[in-house]
C-alpha cells in the first residue's frame, strides 16, 4: 500500500505484471487475478473500505457499483466514497450528493459539488449549501466573513439581509440594502430555506433597570462607587474583529460589569485615551476587591486580551475572587448562548457579537447585547446547586492571580462564604 500511493503506481494489465514468460514455472495470470479479487473482497467484507478502494483505483477494478457505494456510506465510511465516486466518474459522484443531500449532509455534498464543478449539475442543492454556509456564519456573528462569501449574488445577498432581519440586527439590515441598493427588499419573498431560530433572551425578561455608559471620569468615579457596593458582578468586554489572518487583534474597546439589575459599560478607548490613571485606580479597585464576586465566561481569555491591548495599565494583571462559569459547569458547545439556555430558558442573539465595537455610539441593540452577556452570568450563579449552603462545591472554582505568581490559587476562605 506504501509503495503504491508513494509512487502512485497505476497497474491495470495483470498478464504483463505477473507473467513476465511462459515459461513462469506455471503461475496462471486469471489465477492471479483471482487471487487479488478474492483478496479485495475479504477487505471489503471486513469493512476495511479505504485500503478496498485505494487497491481498486491502483488497479483498475471497477466492476463494483452504486450497491458498493451505499454499503460505505451506510458504514458511514464517507472519505473511502468519496474516493470511489471520484475514480467511478461524473455519475457515481452525482450518486453521492443525492445520498449526502437525502442524509442532510450538505457541507459534504457543497464540498463535492465545488470540488468537482458540478453547480451546473446540481443548482438547489448548491444554492441550500451556500444559504446553509451563511446561517451559519451568521449565528456566529461573522457577517464580514459572510457578505464576502456571497461573491456578488444578488440572491445570495438578499438572504443574508433576511438573516439579519430575522435576528433583529435591523443596523445589518440597514447597512445591506444602502451598500447593496436593495431597497424593495421588504417585497421579496422569503427563501423557503430560512429556519425560525429560538426564542432569544431579552433585558426587560431580567427586569434590568439601566444601562449605563461610562465614558467621563464623573462617570467612571460614580460608577465604580456602585459596583463597589455589590456582592456578585458578571464581567465581559468586547472588541472589533480583526478577518486578516495572522494580524494583530484590535484593541478591546468596551467593558462591562453588571449586577442583577444594573449594567455598566466602560468606554475603554476614550477613558483610556483621557484619564489613564483614573481608569487604572477604578478597576483595580473592582478586579482586586476581596468583598467582590466576579463572574466571567472563560474570562482569563479577555484578560489576557485586555492586558495585551492596555500594556501600561495594571487593573489587568491581577485579579481576586473571580469564579470562570464556563468551569463550573463544563458545557462543551454552545458557549454561553448554550449554557443560557439551559439555565433560563432562552438563548442569547450572538448576532452583534463581531460587530464594530469601535463606532461611537454603540447602537441600542449592541448595547443591550454587550449588557446582557454581563448580567445573564449573575442569573446564572443564582441556579448553581448549593445556594446559602456553607458546603457548595463551585467555591473550588474561584481564583486569583497577581502578576509576581504566575499560577492562579485557589481560593477557601471565608470571604468567600461571605459572599
Amino acid at each position: 500500500m506504501k509503495l503504491l500511493e508513494t509512487f502512485d503506481v497505476k497497474l491495470s494489465n495483470f498478464e504483463k505484471a505477473m507473467c513476465l514468460s511462459k515459461e513462469n514455472d506455471g503461475v496462471n495470470c486469471s489465477t492471479a487475478k483471482e487471487f487479488f479479487e478474492k483478496y479485495i473482497v475479504e477487505l471489503l467484507e471486513s469493512q476495511q473500505y479505504a485500503t478496498a478502494v485505494t487497491l481498486m483505483e491502483h488497479f483498475s477494478i471497477g466492476h463494483y457499483g452504486q450497491s458498493f457505494l451505499q454499503d460505505m456510506i451506510k458504514n458511514k465510511q464517507f472519505k473511502a466514497a468519496e474516493k470511489w465516486a471520484t475514480y467511478m466518474g461524473k455519475p457515481m459522484l452525482c450518486t453521492l450528493i443525492e445520498e449526502f443531500v437525502e442524509k442532510n449532509m450538505l457541507k459534504d455534498a457543497y464540498d463535492i459539488i465545488k470540488k468537482n464543478n458540478l453547480k451546473q449539475d446540481f443548482p438547489d442543492v448548491y444554492k441550500r449549501c451556500k444559504e446553509s454556509s451563511l446561517k451559519n456564519l451568521a449565528e456566529k456573528g461573522c457577517w464580514d466573513v459572510a457578505e464576502a462569501r456571497i461573491h456578488n449574488d444578488r440572491q445570495l445577498m438578499e438572504y443574508l439581509v433576511y438573516l439579519a432581519l430575522e435576528a433583529g440586527y435591523t443596523e445589518k439590515v440597514d447597512e445591506l440594502c444602502r451598500r447593496y441598493s436593495l431597497d424593495n427588499f421588504l417585497d421579496i419573498k422569503l427563501p423557503e430555506t430560512t429556519i425560525q431560530e429560538g426564542r432569544y433572551l431579552h433585558l426587560d425578561e431580567l427586569l434590568v433597570e439601566d444601562i449605563i455608559w461610562v465614558d467621563e471620569v464623573e462617570g467612571l468615579l460614580d460608577a465604580t462607587n456602585h459596583i463597589d457596593g455589590f456582592k456578585v458582578v458578571g464581567l465581559d468586554c468586547e472588541w472589533k474583529p480583526n478577518y486578516v489572518k495572522g494580524s494583530k487583534p484590535n484593541k478591546v474597546s468596551i467593558m462591562q460589569i453588571a449586577s442583577e439589575k444594573k449594567a455598566f459599560i466602560f468606554d475603554l478607548i476614550k477613558l483610556h485615551s483621557e484619564v489613564p490613571d483614573t481608569l487604572d485606580d477604578c478597576l483595580t479597585r473592582i478586579l482586586m476587591s476581596p468583598r467582590l464576586l466576579k463572574l466571567g465566561y472563560n474570562f482569563q481569555c479577555d484578560i489576557r486580551q485586555l492586558a495585551q491591548s492596555y500594556p501600561e495599565l495594571k487593573c489587568f494583571k491581577n485579579y481576586e475572587l473571580l469564579l470562570d462559569i464556563q468551569n463550573v459547569f463544563k458545557e462543551p458547545r454552545g458557549g454561553l448562548a448554550r449554557l443560557t439556555k439551559k439555565i433560563l430558558g432562552a438563548t442569547l442573539n450572538k448576532t452583534r457579537r463581531n460587530s464594530n465595537w469601535e463606532q461611537r455610539p454603540l447602537t441600542p441593540n449592541q448595547l443591550e447585547y454587550a449588557a446582557l452577556d454581563a448580567v445573564v452570568l449573575v442569573h446564572i450563579f443564582h441556579h448553581l446547586p448549593g445556594q446559602g449552603n456553607d458546603n457548595f462545591e463551585w467555591k473550588s472554582h474561584i481564583v486569583s492571580h497577581t502578576e509576581t505568581k504566575k499560577k492562579s490559587k485557589k481560593k477557601n476562605s471565608s470571604r468567600v462564604e461571605e459572599t
